[in-house]
């Protein structure tokens, strides 16, 4: 073994033990929040395939097939991962587990099928490639796409870092499967990638470990109606005239409104607004602020017997959702039921009553 070699070995030991060390903190105080049990599971599958392309492992038996089903599905938790920690979402879609789960079995069909090769194999590997680059671009997507909305702050300047590592480090695993420089050992190629993965996997468990708890996983956010103020809104003046402008003026109602169009209404520096939601009033991402008053007057117009025959839909654009899918999620996900059933539910109480 050459010294490259064992410094390579070391390294991927120490990334394990990040992994595992990150894994540990997240079970002991968040399992109970989504991102948390999807980061542990994220840190198993990178372990697997640290372990698979260390190369120690080169004859085809169980614990291999294991490591390499473990390894493959690290692109789809990644992407699992993305959506639930940085939009805050407290469960995983029906769709992105079924997505994920195809991947899983898609990576059995490519092992099982590796020997003989075969058009089987190669259709497998083919769709194996393009579900990591698929995985990996929705990630960044999801990342980037919902920046502007984030509100705490360590986590959106995380954002960027991420996107070009990930970017990047996708785009070399990319280059080394489907083609590679002539001359090289495809052998040699993927053992690098490895390498690099151990550095990007230092980095990252770095950045999040140095993240204040709060920060990382921050208690479920109850969208079912406005936050209340995490201290007497008398004490910050702007959140007091936040509160007031909300109630007063109704911006939420404005489907395109963002946060620094809410700070320019107010006059208000944009950062300003965003440490006041955030630390005054509680809420890790923008939407859901605006959704704690949309969902709040679409209940009241669905409980209202004089709004009895006012479609939902109506009522959900009136109130500033863009489209009924986003709305629907958003009102099931606060009431557990769905709008049509809130709004049979309290019209039956306030006849009887």
């Amino acid at each position: 073994m050459t010294a490259w070699e064992q410094v390579d070995q070391m390294a991927r030991g120490g990334s394990i033990a990040l992994l595992a060390l990150w894994s540990w903190i997240l079970i002991r105080d968040h399992w109970r929040d989504m991102p948390a049990r999807l980061a542990v599971a994220m840190n198993a599958a990178i372990g697997c395939y640290l372990l698979v392309t260390a190369g120690w492992n080169a004859e085809r038996n169980l614990l291999g097939l294991v490591l390499a089903l473990g390894a493959g599905t690290t692109p789809g938790l990644f992407w699992l991962f993305a959506r639930a920690w940085f939009n805050d979402e407290r469960q995983v879609t029906p769709l992105g587990a079924l997505l994920v789960g195809l991947s899983v079995l898609n990576t059995l069909v490519v092992q099982l099928t590796f020997p003989s090769g075969g058009i089987v194999n190669t259709i497998a590997a083919g769709l194996f490639r393009t579900a990591m680059l698929g995985f990996a671009a929705a990630a960044l997507w999801e990342v980037w796409r919902s920046r502007e909305g984030d509100l705490v702050e360590r986590r959106r300047r995380i954002r960027p870092v991420l996107v070009c590592v990930v970017a990047l480090y996708v785009i070399v695993i990319a280059f080394v499967e489907f083609s590679g420089p002539p001359g090289v050992p495809r052998g040699s190629l993927k053992q690098l990638v490895g390498s690099l993965s151990v550095l990007a996997v230092f980095g990252f468990c770095a950045v999040l470990l140095r993240m204040r708890q709060a920060d990382m996983f921050g208690p479920a956010e109850a969208t079912g109606a406005p936050v209340k103020p995490s201290q007497n809104p008398g004490e910050d003046p702007l959140a007091a005239r936040l509160l007031q402008f909300m109630a007063a003026q109704m911006p939420y109602r404005d489907e395109t409104l963002s946060i620094a169009k809410l700070a320019s209404l107010l006059g208000e520096q944009e950062y300003r607004l965003r440490r006041t939601i955030n630390g005054q009033l509680g809420h890790r991402n923008f939407s859901a602020f605006l959704n704690g008053y949309r969902l709040a007057e679409v209940k009241s117009a669905l409980a209202d017997p004089a709004q009895r025959e006012v479609p939902i839909i109506t009522i959900a654009l009136d109130a500033g959702f863009g489209s009924l899918g986003p709305f629907n999620r958003a009102f099931r996900e606060a009431e557990g039921m769905t709008p049509s059933e809130f709004r049979a539910g309290t019209l039956a109480v306030s006849e009887i009553g």
